[in-house]
């Protein structure tokens, strides 16, 4: 067969895949569609339909519907281009890019409606009870007014995550490869881990308010502990997995036993000890929260009982959200150093 020939069957081949492809971006750009014009009429509503009270920052939110209506419209003009170009068989270089877009149009839309209804049920009717429940308007204020006492919130809330964090981290790698490369200290150390890691950290709380000076290094140990049970487990376990012929080659090449730990124990268990670290850091943060609730005078945690505390209930939905953003955020930056470091298993495991 000619290599003519063997091309022609290659792009007859292709041709299926290409028109899915293209039915599947034709189908998100009428979702963007849709999306642009639920957010013209959300704009339409808060201009247009007067709220039972005045809500300051209106003009605000809807300036930021427009915003979200125009980026809609932008994204669909591009895929609508790309599209296009993926018809007539034309190559563009920031295809990938326009197509990643466009998988967030659905969210576009379903943010549209949702934040319209909110309004509308809030500002517009009311007919969830206030103070309670405010309208969008609310939030935008507590981020525009409030936004230097709740930024130092999230500098406090950080600085004392990350020492309380890393300590955990640290130690728990360490207990862990330790139980699981010498059955000696495997004997002492297991059972205390059996016994004393399922408790609940925040159990600890009353006792280490009164052995530590402080209620700053009170919080770290708590969040060190908080991190340090699932690291050590799951560190112990990946190590112990390892398979015993790596140990016999590296052993007929000559290694020292401090080279079986650094080069073939620990890189071999490196899967597991991210997983430990995944879930360390999402108990770390809920200990944070509740030791800054509890006896922090800074912090989220803290911003979130004042808020409580004077009702302003507005500020806690807006650190609620900050919360979540944190918390997402450094499990998404945690994730990326694991994909570089364990290039090989990217993809495996996903956030």
């Amino acid at each position: 067969m000619s290599t003519q020939t063997q091309t022609h069957t290659l792009d007859l081949a292709d041709v299926p895949a290409r028109d899915a492809t293209t039915s599947r971006d034709d189908r998100k750009l009428i979702v963007a569609g849709f999306a642009a014009l639920a957010w013209f009429a959300g704009a339409a509503i808060t201009q247009w339909w007067p709220a039972l009270d005045d809500w300051p920052y209106t003009r605000e939110l809807l300036i930021l519907k427009l915003v979200f209506a125009v980026l809609s419209v932008a994204i669909g003009v591009a895929g609508w281009h790309v599209s296009a170009a993926a018809k007539t068989g034309s190559a563009q270089s920031n295809r990938l890019r326009v197509r990643t877009w466009l998988n967030a149009t659905p969210w576009l839309l379903a943010l549209a409606i949702a934040l319209t209804l909110w309004e509308i049920v809030t500002a517009q009717l009311e007919w969830l009870p206030r103070p309670f429940f405010a309208p969008p308007q609310a939030l935008i204020g507590v981020f525009a007014d409030d936004l230097p006492r709740l930024s130092a919130s999230v500098g406090h809330s950080f600085v004392l995550l990350a020492y309380g964090y890393v300590c955990g981290a640290l130690a728990g790698f360490v207990i862990g490869v330790s139980i699981g490369w010498s059955k000696a200290v495997g004997y002492w150390l297991h059972p205390v881990l059996r016994l004393v890691g399922p408790l609940p950290a925040t159990a600890w709380l009353p006792l280490a308010f009164f052995f530590f000076p402080s209620s700053f290094s009170a919080s770290v140990f708590l969040i060190a502990l908080a991190t340090l049970f699932p690291v050590a487990v799951l560190t112990w376990s990946g190590v112990a997995s390892v398979s015993s012929a790596y140990y016999d080659v590296a052993r007929t090449l000559g290694a020292r036993p401090s080279f079986l730990i650094l080069r073939v124990a620990i890189p071999a268990a490196l899967p597991s000890v991210f997983v430990g670290l995944f879930m360390g850091l999402g108990a770390s943060f809920a200990v944070l929260i509740v030791a800054e609730m509890m006896g922090v005078k800074a912090g989220l945690g803290w911003y979130l009982q004042w808020a409580q505390g004077w009702a302003a209930y507005s500020n806690m939905y807006a650190a609620l959200l900050v919360m979540a953003l944190m918390c997402s955020g450094l499990i998404t930056l945690l994730f990326r150093v694991r994909d570089r470091l364990l290039a090989w298993q990217k993809g495996l495991l996903k956030w």
